[in-house]
């Protein structure tokens, strides 16, 4: 499947010429899904499409959603891209240790999430990866344009895209059966709406806690089959308060 399976989320871009641009570089390495969550521009304006040059037809066949979760939607990997330090205890990679990772299924669909120009990516946001990814860059001027850092982790995705064949005679039975993200987040809903209702959460602080619980989870890469399992769980749980 190669590249075909990736792909390449924006949230919220606010300029034109960097989604244009974003367009280009992705044409250059061979990537052709581009999504869009909640854009801030005309993605097929003038300004947008002449940065594209030859690659308005990413251009048109990009696809505009509401929110993450929606554009994660299928994936069963995702790598966040970050522009500062985290305070969580899970690990920050570069693309080049990050993306093989990423690349290591077997014809599943798998996603690279880019932040705003200005701000990046919320933690609420963050969430919804499994590992981080921040470009090494002088600490004199660590800032970097949205399309140079996407056309960085393109060229990465494009020299690592051979990993899904060579990989997929050795995980192809576990990897066909890693659980897509929104199965994983519907799972996520269910266990925070319990823990609530028991007390181990409480309203004010449950963003924080889930947290430690999507990072024990996305160490553990679920299955489809487990996520099952796990949800089973939950509604016993469910019901056996409610004979309480």
């Amino acid at each position: 499947m190669g590249l075909a399976g990736v792909k390449i989320i924006l949230v919220e871009p606010a300029g034109p010429m960097n989604v244009g641009s974003v367009a280009r570089v992705m044409k250059n390495f061979g990537l052709e899904h581009l999504v869009l969550v909640n854009p801030q521009c005309d993605r097929l304006g003038t300004e947008a499409q002449q940065m594209a040059v030859h690659a308005k037809d990413i251009l048109k066949s990009s696809v505009t959603v509401t929110t993450l979760p929606e554009a994660l939607t299928g994936c069963i990997k995702a790598v966040a891209t970050i522009g500062r330090d985290l305070s969580w205890e899970t690990p920050v990679d570069t693309p080049r240790t990050a993306i093989p990772w990423l690349m290591e299924t077997s014809g599943q669909s798998v996603a690279l999430i880019f932040g705003r120009e200005d701000r990046g990516l919320t933690n609420e946001e963050l969430n919804y990866a499994q590992k981080f990814v921040r470009i090494p860059t002088d600490a004199g001027y660590p800032s970097m344009n949205l399309a140079t850092a996407v056309a960085i982790c393109c060229y990465e995705l494009s020299q690592n895209s051979d990993v899904r064949n060579i990989n997929a005679d050795i995980s192809m039975s576990q990897e066909n059966e890693l659980a897509p993200l929104d199965v994983v987040e519907s799972y996520y809903q269910q266990l925070e709406s319990l823990l609530l209702t028991i007390g181990y959460l409480h309203p004010h602080t449950a963003i924080s806690r889930m947290s430690k619980f999507r990072q024990l989870y996305s160490r553990a890469q679920l299955q489809t089959n487990e996520i099952a399992m796990l949800r089973g769980i939950l509604r016993q749980m469910k019901w056996a308060i409610s004979k309480e």
